[in-house]
């Protein structure tokens, strides 16, 4: 058993059955024994693989589109280039070396900022991110970025923020809350108080008994408070995550250890524990500030960005094995049965931009 799993055990019995949202902020950030506080996550060594992990030109090709935006926003400076949530600084570093190429009175007049709450993964940035000559600065919140334009990326940042879930019994919809069974086990169970109608999708009138829907506040207000910043200074903005297009129903938390799945409950704070991005609900948010949201595949992007060419120009320069996983990173970045179909990119532009 965990520490937190002992910590979260005592709490509810102390206080109750507490809300899927509290219970998915402890096991991930609490300060002492939080997943994303007390362990690097990342890499084939780690729980989980991510796209700037699989290959350089996945960065390659985020640091092309930013860099198109920031062209097409009429080249402007002072502007700020800034990764949210960025895991062990290796997609930045692509990027770095991506806009040092392309245009390099832009890396020497740009700033350049990581969005991180995690003192542990800070370190990390710094090591991977050292001898940069770009300078960079560290935030924990957008708040403190400079006032100018934003051009900003996450890359599975949405996933790891807490969501509440709601499950319907009887003749009505409960919080879906952590409890202790007879046994005093990690349970699920239906909360006693009802649910604001307001929160519920169209159609859960007519859910079934047991059904599950997850609704995310904590999300959409990050990405209100992302997409207030580019309205009211301009930039764009860039985020990749897994999940769905359209609002549905369903369970979609997991806890992934060691490139695998487990029990949502077993081991809080040792597991990564993620949730499907409603991008219907991130896109409201945007629009609501006047700005363009576009929805596309991780594959439609990296293609239409051209990661055919940009492999082709690699593995022409590489022996048989360099191509061989040159070969292999394209079908896992971009194929149908990889991550191609299941992430999902939503582009934040002016409203009067598109592309």
């Amino acid at each position: 058993m965990t520490r937190l799993k002992e910590r979260i055990i005592g709490l509810i019995g102390a206080v109750g059955p507490i809300p899927v949202s509290e219970y998915m902020a402890l096991c991930l950030f609490d300060p002492e024994d939080g997943y994303y506080t007390t362990r690097e996550p990342f890499g084939a060594a780690g729980d989980f693989v991510t796209a700037p992990e699989i290959s350089q030109m996945f960065g390659e090709l985020v640091a092309v589109w930013l860099y198109q935006a920031w062209q097409g926003g009429g080249r402007p400076l002072p502007a700020t280039f800034a990764e949210i949530g960025p895991g062990r600084g290796t997609l930045m570093k692509d990027m770095l070396r991506t806009w040092s190429r392309l245009d390099p009175a832009l890396a020497a007049e740009a700033s350049f900022a990581m969005i991180e709450t995690s003192p542990r993964l800070t370190e990390i940035q710094k090591e991977t991110l050292a001898g940069q000559s770009p300078a960079l600065s560290w935030h924990q919140t957008i708040d403190t970025l400079p006032q100018q334009p934003l051009f900003i990326i996450g890359n599975e940042l949405f996933d790891a923020v807490p969501i509440r879930q709601f499950v319907y019994v009887g003749a009505g919809w409960r919080e879906r809350m952590v409890g202790l069974d007879e046994q005093d086990n990690l349970h699920f169970f239906a909360g006693a108080g009802s649910v604001d109608p307001a929160l519920l999708p169209a159609g859960a009138a007519d859910a079934l008994q047991g059904a599950i829907v997850e609704v995310a506040p904590a999300r959409a207000a990050l990405m209100a408070a992302i997409a207030e910043r580019i309205a009211g200074h301009g930039g764009a903005g860039l985020f990749i995550d897994y999940g769905h297009l359209e609002p549905g129903f369903g369970d979609t938390l997991q806890a992934v250890r060691r490139h695998d799945h487990e029990d949502v409950l077993a081991n809080p704070g040792g597991a990564d524990l993620t949730a499907h991005v409603d991008f219907a609900a991130l896109a409201a948010a945007v629009r609501e500030h006047g700005l363009q949201a576009e929805l596309t595949t991780q594959s439609e992007f990296l293609l239409g960005m051209g990661l055919l060419e940009r492999a082709g120009a690699l593995g022409a320069r590489a022996d048989d094995v360099a191509r061989q996983a040159i070969s292999e990173a394209v079908k896992r970045l971009a194929g149908p049965d990889a991550m191609g179909e299941l992430f999902k990119v939503m582009k934040i532009l002016p409203a009067a931009k598109t592309g």
